[in-house]
């Protein structure tokens, strides 16, 4: 708990801190960062707006927070149970099968913040915009690691950035109503086309 934690005046906080940090991201992850005001944060974490400065110096600060916790405990992949998989295809299934049930998951909002966060947006948060990207290629960056025991180097440069792709789109799917069984068929092509390309125990030749 972080009640006893002093703002920059010396004086204590009088709420949550990590409650307030998932209060913000169920706002953020359903209606954007521009969708969602200072007003909107404070009335639903229950503070004032000189408070929330305090703690997080600006909306974008908070939002920074909201990111990385976030990323720690929804947006991580299986990278144990994608390396153990059987072939680069059974790889593939792991990764994109894990990544629908969580943008799918009843108990959540629906969607991927991080693949779908600040695609556009006003000028002004530019900022913010560069460092959605910049998690988005760290992803990517994940995914390819994940799968190196399955695959060569050329081979996993391309097909990363493919996969990377393929979750965006089944993120901005899930947040329009695609239901699991729905974007399982895409898994299932996936997959297949994985499969096809590199059968079991060629995924590490290094092909292009």
């Amino acid at each position: 708990m972080e009640h006893e934690r002093k703002s920059r005046g010396g004086r204590p906080w009088s709420f949550d801190r990590r409650q307030a940090v998932e209060t913000a991201m169920r706002l953020f992850w359903r209606h954007g960062y521009e969708g969602v005001s200072i007003g909107d944060l404070t009335r639903a974490i229950g503070i004032a707006p000189p408070s929330l400065y305090a703690a997080f110096g600006s909306k974008a600060g908070l939002y920074a927070e909201v990111l990385d916790h976030y990323e720690k405990h929804f947006g991580a992949i299986d990278v144990a149970a994608i390396q153990s998989a059987a072939s680069l295809a059974e790889g593939v299934r792991v990764l994109l099968e894990g990544a629908m049930r969580a943008v799918t998951h009843p108990g959540r909002e629906r969607g991927c913040m991080i693949s779908s966060g600040l695609v556009a947006c006003h000028p002004d948060h530019t900022a913010l915009a560069r460092d959605a990207a910049l998690r988005r290629n760290a992803m990517r960056e994940r995914i390819a690691e994940a799968l190196r025991p399955h695959a060569g180097p050329r081979v996993l440069d391309r097909l990363a950035r493919h996969l990377a792709a393929v979750l965006q789109g089944m993120s901005i799917q899930a947040r329009d109503g695609a239901t699991p069984a729905e974007l399982q068929e895409i898994i299932e092509d996936v997959v297949a086309g994985v499969a096809a390309r590199f059968p079991a125990g060629r995924g590490g030749s290094g092909g292009s």
